[in-house]
Parts: C-alpha cells; sequence; structure tokens
C-alpha cells in the first residue's frame, strides 16, 4: 500500500484526524441556553399566575359585580313599593255599608258590604266604585296614617254617582285628610309595573299587592254575582296585581305612587286577572264634584265597544281602531233624540275622531269626552259607507 492509499483511507475514517494541539478549555454553562430556559420557566409560571390572579380576582369580581348589580335591582324595587305603600296607604279608605240581603225563602236581614275608596280632597271627599255604595246605608269610613293607627268616620253619605260607569263619590267630615296624587293614565304601557292597594275580603285594610299592567282597552260585562244587574265597562286597564272582593274602588298605582286606576272588577273563572278603570275617566267627574257637588258629566248618547286589531279582524272593519256605535239585544246603540242622534250618527258608524283627538288604545271615547262639559261643539270624525264622514255635535249634561 502506497502513501497516497494510507491518505484515501484516512480521509474516509470516522476516526478524529489528527491535526494540531487545541488548547483545552474549561466546561462552562451554555449561558444562553440557561436565559433562554429560565426565561420560558418565568414566563409559565407568570402565565400561570396571571391566570390564576384572573379567574380569582377578575372574573369571579365580575360577577361579584353583576350579582351585586342584580340585587340592587331587586332592592331597589322593593323599596319602591315599600315607599309606594307607605305614601300611598294614608289616602287609602275602607268602607263598609249596611245592606239588605234576601235568604232563600225570601226573607230579608240586614248584611254588611265592604268596599275601598281613594281620598281626592283634604275635607273627605272620597271617590269608590258605584257597585260599592248602592244599596247601601250606614256607611262607616276607616282611615289609616300609615303607622297602624286608623280612625273611623261614621256618617258617610252618597253625595253623587255617574250613570255612565263604575264611579261613585263619598264624603265624610273630617279636615286634613292626605289626598292621592293622580297620575295620567293615558302614559300607561303593557308590562309597566303596577301596585294595587286595599280592603281585600273586607277585613284584610289596606292590604298590598303588585303585578304588571296585562293589558289596556278591555271591554268587560261586570255583575255584582248575587243576582244583581249587570254593566258593560270599556276602556279598563287589565292587571295580574291581585284584586279580591274588597278591593273595589281601591287604587291601582304607578311606581311613583300616582294613582292610574280604580280597582273595579275581576274575572271569577281566571287567576291573576283584575280590571281597573282608567284614572282620567274620572278627572272631570271629580272636579265638577268638587266644584258643583256633583257630577256634570258631557254626554253623546252612543252605546260602543272599542275597536282594536283583533275586533277588526274578526268582524272585517275596515279600520283597525275607534269606537264601534253598536249595542246588545233589546238596547239601542243610538239613544233617541240624544246629541249623537241629532248628529246623524247611527249603528255600525265607527267614530274615528272627536275634534283632533284619534280614539285609539290610549283614549277611548269615554275618555276623550270626559275632557269636555256640557255645551261643547264638537266635531265627530266617523267611518261609513266606505269613507270617513264628519259631523258636528253639541253635548249635553248627562242626567244620573
Amino acid at each position: 500500500m502506497t502513501d497516497n492509499d494510507k491518505t484515501t483511507t484516512a480521509h474516509f475514517s470516522t476516526a478524529t484526524p489528527k491535526g494540531p494541539r487545541l488548547p483545552k478549555l474549561k466546561k462552562r454553562p451554555p449561558k444562553l441556553a440557561v436565559i433562554i430556559g429560565a426565561t420560558l420557566l418565568a414566563s409559565f409560571v407568570l402565565g400561570i399566575l396571571g391566570s390564576w390572579v384572573y379567574v380569582r380576582y377578575m372574573t369571579s369580581g365580575s360577577a361579584r359585580t353583576q350579582l351585586e348589580q342584580s340585587r340592587n335591582i331587586v332592592v331597589n324595587e322593593e323599596s319602591a313599593i315599600i315607599d309606594v305603600a307607605q305614601n300611598v296607604s294614608p289616602s287609602v279608605v275602607s268602607i263598609t255599608s249596611s245592606v239588605a240581603q234576601t235568604d232563600i225563602f225570601g226573607g230579608t236581614s240586614n248584611g254588611t258590604s265592604s268596599g275601598t275608596g281613594i281620598i281626592v280632597s283634604t275635607d273627605g271627599l272620597i271617590l269608590t266604585n258605584k257597585h260599592v255604595v248602592e244599596g247601601g246605608t250606614d256607611f262607616n269610613v276607616i282611615v289609616t296614617d300609615g303607622n297602624g293607627k286608623n280612625t273611623e268616620y261614621k256618617g258617610g253619605r252618597v253625595v253623587a254617582k255617574d250613570p255612565t260607569t263604575d264611579i261613585a263619590f263619598l264624603r265624610i267630615d273630617a279636615k286634613n285628610l292626605k289626598a292621592a296624587q293622580l297620575g295620567d293614565s293615558s302614559k300607561v304601557k303593557v308590562g309597566q309595573r303596577v301596585i294595587a292597594i286595599g280592603n281585600a275580603l273586607g277585613q284584610f285594610q289596606n292590604s298590598v299587592t303588585t303585578g304588571i299592567i296585562s293589558g289596556i282597552q278591555r271591554p268587560v260585562t261586570a255583575s255584582s254575582g248575587d243576582g244583581g244587574g249587570a254593566e258593560n265597562l270599556q276602556n279598563l286597564f287589565q292587571t295580574d296585581a291581585a284584586i279580591n272582593p274588597g278591593n273595589s274602588g281601591g287604587p291601582l298605582v304607578n311606581i311613583d305612587g300616582q294613582v292610574i286606576g280604580i280597582n273595579t272588577a275581576v274575572a271569577g273563572n281566571a287567576q291573576n286577572i283584575g280590571f281597573a278603570i282608567p284614572i282620567n275617566e274620572a278627572r272631570n267627574d271629580i272636579v265638577s264634584v268638587l266644584e258643583k257637588g256633583k257630577i256634570v258629566r258631557a254626554y253623546l248618547g252612543v252605546r260602543y265597544v272599542a275597536v282594536t286589531p283583533q275586533l277588526a279582524a274578526s268582524e272585517s272593519l275596515p279600520v283597525s281602531e275607534g269606537a264601534l256605535i253598536t249595542a246588545n239585544a233589546g238596547q239601542s246603540a243610538v239613544l233617541s233624540g240624544s246629541p249623537a242622534d241629532r248628529a246623524g250618527l247611527r249603528d255600525g258608524d265607527i267614530i274615528t275622531k272627536v275634534n283632533d283627538m284619534m280614539i285609539n288604545k290610549n283614549n277611548s271615547l269615554a275618555s276623550i269626552l270626559s275632557s269636555f262639559r256640557p255645551g261643547d261643539a264638537v266635531t265627530i270624525s266617523y267611518y261609513r259607507d266606505g269613507g270617513i264622514k264628519t259631523t258636528k255635535a253639541t253635548l249635553e249634561e248627562a242626567q244620573n
């Protein structure tokens, strides 16, 4: 083998070729690797710690904040209801009276009737339902001061009854009473919170119940349930605030403590379906009784039902809002000799507007007419024979 062969073999050998000796170096840790490793480890630890802190303090803090906010809403609403109950209760009275009762054998005896009223003047004028006072004598009125102290006033007397709706007035000899604050029932919306206060079952004075407005502009045929006559009522609020016998005539109030309705009826074949007369329909009555000692109400002379989209669809009516002049069998839709009769209105007409006031779910014909006085001349728009027509009527005083 030649020298060249040895060189070639060595060139392909896996052994470390011999070469010049290099100085020996002391072994040292790879600084860059250590730094990188430490950084990664620190980042990992800090990430875990940060995640724990976020979950422990940030996330749970947010949850606690939301919980606190929800709790505050509940507490604030409860506080508002408590305030309303305390502020309004002194303006709510319990009414009892003697009534003649007939037994199954035809005999008569004296019984007791109970209801509720709303103080509307500091000198003892009380707003209530007409059916609370009808047939009653010897009216006693109990006023509470809101702190459990009751004062009984005997000898209450009926001073006025509305001929067109379930509204009446009592008067007691008193001074310095707390009159209720009246709201604007035209602004009431479905779903808003309301509170009812009244003499539930005739024995639980100033009972407070809460609920919402379940519907507006409801028509109801109400009766006493004891064989008495029935009354057709229009434009009522529907509420799920519990209304029981004895609550009649009491206030339905908003969360600001303003009276927006007069509790008047309850559906006997259902649960939590009660009805209240919008307070705007009693405003003119209150003013006229305070000024003249009697109800002076403008009178048009029609019987009607409120037109709703549902009624319009079921009866194929040409408009979805208004007042459809109609009556049950045996009744006249347009009263003979009335302002409506002289104005040419007739059964089947749909009144859509009085002057510039539209009849809709927030403003019934009755509530619009209640803003006028006897002697006022009004322009009535109505639908007949495929078009809108107008006529003029001079309103008269309704007779009791």
